[in-house]
């Protein structure tokens, strides 16, 4: 009678340490690099906005922490992936061009609109119907397109022409844009958006195209700028991939791959994207009260 309790009671034990979330279901971190500046958007909101649809999808078995400081350079992000190094990052998908060709069709010249939720929604199902096996060695979260770029001149005069540009030197995102300006027989100086300041606010180019006007606010160009030339048919927008390891997400419960999958796709591409829209109406506000910055 008494080794009956004690199994009744050990059975019972175990079915309540079973109901608990933290027992019944171990729970999945998803180490989830930025390696945007700390203070950025995307890694203050947008991210973090994710890290609560995919807590709340998941019903609290899965998080996401994202690092104080970024774990690899721009470039690196995919391939930090690949790793192990961290269980997700985003691309900018210039970087990328010799392993995915696809997600460039919205990186081509005279093809961005200011549309840019339209254009990630675009993006995506894109990538769903022509290209959904370009992602080898990681597993697509989602991915999106920003808000236009435009051309900015450090001098008084503006760029308007193909001529203004060939007298100028220019720092370009590398990729499409930069490849674009060498064609058209422009000096370039090349690299990411993120060591754009260091180059401009220098003086070693006298003009700069790839960033959008959030994108102006966010790494402080404003004070080395003085025009922004808008053309009608926009020049050239960047896309970006949001990958996960292929391990770390084989790690991850179905039900809960569905949930994470429910809450990234378009749906984080659209929200990702409204940022640069909203970014870039309080930057332009900023651009002459602030800086000085003619919109020609």
């Amino acid at each position: 009678m008494r080794l009956f309790s004690r199994l009744t009671l050990a059975t019972a034990t175990l079915a309540a340490l079973m109901a608990m979330p933290g027992i019944a279901h171990a729970k999945e971190r998803i180490l989830t690099n930025c390696f945007w500046p700390p203070q950025h958007y995307m890694c203050t909101k947008v991210l973090p906005t994710w890290g609560k649809w995919v807590e709340e999808a998941t019903e609290g078995r899965v998080t996401i922490q994202i690092p104080p400081k970024s774990l690899a350079s721009p470039p690196e992000q995919w391939g930090s992936v690949e790793k192990g190094i961290a269980d997700a990052a985003v691309q900018f998908n210039g970087f990328v061009a010799n392993r995915v060709a696809g997600p460039l069709v919205a990186m081509q010249p005279f093809v961005a609109s200011a549309d840019a939720p339209a254009m990630s929604q675009a993006l995506w199902e894109t990538y769903q119907e022509y290209f959904p096996d370009e992602y080898k060695g990681v597993h697509a979260l989602s991915m999106w397109v920003i808000t236009p770029a435009e051309v900015y001149s450090q001098n008084d005069t503006p760029i308007n022409s193909i001529d203004d540009l060939k007298s100028r030197k220019i720092w370009a995102l590398p990729g499409t844009v930069a490849n674009l300006m060498k064609k058209v027989g422009v000096g370039v100086v090349a690299g990411p958006a993120v060591q754009a300041n260091e180059v401009i606010s220098r003086g070693v180019v006298d003009g700069h195209i790839g960033l959008s006007p959030v994108s102006i606010a966010q790494f402080q160009i404003g004070p080395y700028t003085k025009s922004m030339t808008r053309f009608k048919t926009r020049i050239y927008s960047t896309s970006f991939s949001f990958v996960m390891n292929e391990k770390k997400w084989a790690e991850i419960s179905p039900a809960d791959q569905a949930a994470i999958t429910a809450v990234s796709g378009s749906k984080f591409g659209r929200m990702a994207a409204q940022f640069w829209v909203d970014g870039d109406a309080a930057a332009i506000a900023r651009f002459k009260s602030e800086w000085g910055i003619r919109c020609v």
